[in-house]
């Protein structure tokens, strides 16, 4: 019999953490199907991804572990479970107890642990910050005198 896995995620700013979830729902059975949540989705529960939706969806595809990338256009997986024969359900441990539901249609539910780690939230705020530094100490510089001709 065949285990199938959905492996559920934003994929904004593809970083380590991202690949090893992927990586982790491929071992855990025979097919790997990762959703993709679309910029319509996640603008429906955070701020838009930084990367737009068909480039997230073109890395995950290019990886070597997923069978099957597809759209994610909803935070409830009850009807894509019984459609595509969900055995397994992976989403990292930011949502944990958000799907466990899923348990009451006899689907595993892991919660991957990354949300102390690396992700994009962490990443999107760095980058804010440092940017934020780079224009202080750049608006703070001595303005050179102009010579006019």
């Amino acid at each position: 019999m065949t285990t199938v896995v959905y492996v559920s995620g934003t994929f904004d700013l593809f970083h380590r953490n991202h690949l090893k979830m992927i990586e982790y729902g491929a071992g855990l059975g025979d097919t790997l199907i990762v959703g993709v949540s679309t910029d319509e989705l996640v603008c429906s529960y955070k701020k838009p991804p930084s990367i737009p939706f068909e480039e997230r969806i073109a890395i995950i595809e290019a990886l070597k572990y997923p069978d099957v990338v597809i759209p994610q256009r909803s935070l409830e997986h009850t009807e894509r479970v019984k459609d595509l024969n969900i055995d397994i359900f992976v989403v990292g441990d930011d949502w944990k107890g958000k799907y466990d539901y899923l348990r009451d249609l006899g689907v595993k539910v892991f919660y991957f642990p990354y949300g102390a780690g690396v992700s994009s939230t962490k990443l999107k705020k760095q980058i804010y910050n440092q940017y934020k530094e780079l224009v202080s100490s750049a608006d703070t510089h001595s303005i050179p005198d102009v010579i006019k001709k």
